[in-house]
């Protein structure tokens, strides 16, 4: 069949690109020891910052809750599925990052996909004239929500400032959201939120900012980016995921009520999807309890204590061809550059019992592949010790 012979040409095209992305199947709950395809395996590749996602609290209020208010939600918000531990989780997150905005409210969502898609669609909905200032490193879901918006996207160059500043001076449009993560997927360096939120102060402007990775790690008290920056705005339209740091799963938006309700009647992402199980409304509760409290003090400051000792001289990385992207945060990339070479050094890693995600294009530019270490307050000092060992290691053998 010809439609097939084109799909596995394709198929084979990446492939021999070393592109071809492929999934194992993990038969333990998430943590720094997996058992991995039936190996046990040391993981530094998911994003559970704080360790949350088998934490007994939270795994014991999930119980609660399917018992309480059953398996599923059974529709969307807006016909049957806005159970009670919903409108209490908004409330919550509305209080939670409630001190950097006027007024606010929160809307949840099952995925930080959806949430950002429901963010630019609802926000440009009804002017065609609208524009979109993107930056040029941000995830997949807030270029796909420009995309679905159909409305004029321009994008800036990474962290450039006067470049964005240059757009926003010769724009019209009456409707302008200037977008960015906080804290880069892939690189995991911090966008200048502040000069950007100024700009979006001075050229009217809203600011869409995606804290998936700032979420929980971020702030004193893990209330995330803005708290970390000490923001505060009406311009400001935030979005933090629940599948991450917190550890159980979802996304919210909270902004101005005029935002969130604006979201409500015209972002179709929430309008047509069912609402996520109450189940996880009412652990997230539980999650957010441990977040704002004084273990969740303890966890980032573990976390901040293993991201120091990757520049220690003794158990931290000595890279030599490599690099090590600066970052402060969880995400601690390498540069490799050449594909074939970095899925080599994640199969090499994995056969000495290291799980390391490898990340190729289309997610970065052609040329910067890398391994993409994730750190855990769930990991111990001795646990980076051995995967800086290893990584120094490979990296001379081969060089």
């Amino acid at each position: 069949m010809q439609l097939l012979a084109q799909l596995s040409q394709q198929l084979q095209a990446l492939d021999e690109r070393s592109l071809m992305r492929r999934r194992r199947t993990v038969d333990t709950p998430c943590g720094p020891r997996v058992t991995v395809d039936g190996r046990e395996l040391l993981a530094f590749c998911s994003n559970d910052y704080l360790g949350l996602a088998n934490h007994p609290l939270i795994v014991e209020a999930l119980r609660e809750g399917a018992s309480l208010y059953g398996a599923g939600s059974g529709a969307s918000h807006l016909i049957s599925g806005h159970t009670r531990p919903h409108a209490l989780l908004e409330d919550r997150l509305a209080g939670f990052v409630g001190a950097h905005l006027e007024r606010p409210r929160a809307l949840t969502f099952c995925t930080g996909y959806m949430a950002n898609l429901a963010i630019i669609s609802g926000l440009t909905a009804g002017d065609r004239d609208a524009e979109i200032f993107s930056e040029s490193l941000n995830h997949a879901s807030l270029i796909d929500g420009a995309r679905l918006s159909r409305t004029r996207v321009h994008v800036y160059p990474h962290a450039d400032l006067a470049a964005l500043e240059a757009m926003l001076k010769a724009s019209n449009a009456a409707t302008r959201l200037v977008v960015t993560d906080s804290v880069f997927s892939m690189d995991g360096d911090l966008a200048p939120l502040p000069a950007l939120l100024a700009l979006c102060e001075q050229y009217n402007a809203w600011l869409v900012v995606d804290d998936a990775h700032g979420f929980g790690t971020l702030g004193a008290r893990g209330h995330g980016a803005l708290e970390h920056f000490d923001l505060r705005s009406p311009y400001l339209v935030y979005m933090g995921t629940l599948g991450k740091a917190a550890g159980v799963g979802g996304a919210f938006v909270a902004a101005h009520e005029t935002v969130i309700e604006t979201l409500i009647q015209k972002a179709r992402p929430y309008i047509f999807t069912t609402a996520a199980p109450p189940a996880m409304a009412h652990a997230l509760l539980a999650s957010l309890d441990l977040i704002d409290g004084a273990e969740g003090a303890l966890r980032r400051a573990h976390l901040q204590a293993l991201v120091a000792q990757l520049d220690d001289a003794a158990t931290g990385l000595q890279l030599q061809r490599w690099q090590r992207l600066p970052s402060a945060t969880a995400i601690q990339p390498i540069l490799i550059g050449d594909n074939a070479e970095t899925m080599r050094a994640g199969a090499a890693l994995y056969e000495q019992g290291l799980w390391v995600g490898t990340i190729r294009p289309p997610t970065v530019a052609a040329g910067t592949a890398r391994l993409r270490v994730t750190l855990s307050a769930g990991h111990s000092t001795m646990e980076v010790s051995q995967l800086s060992a290893a990584i120094n290691a490979l990296e001379k053998e081969w060089t």
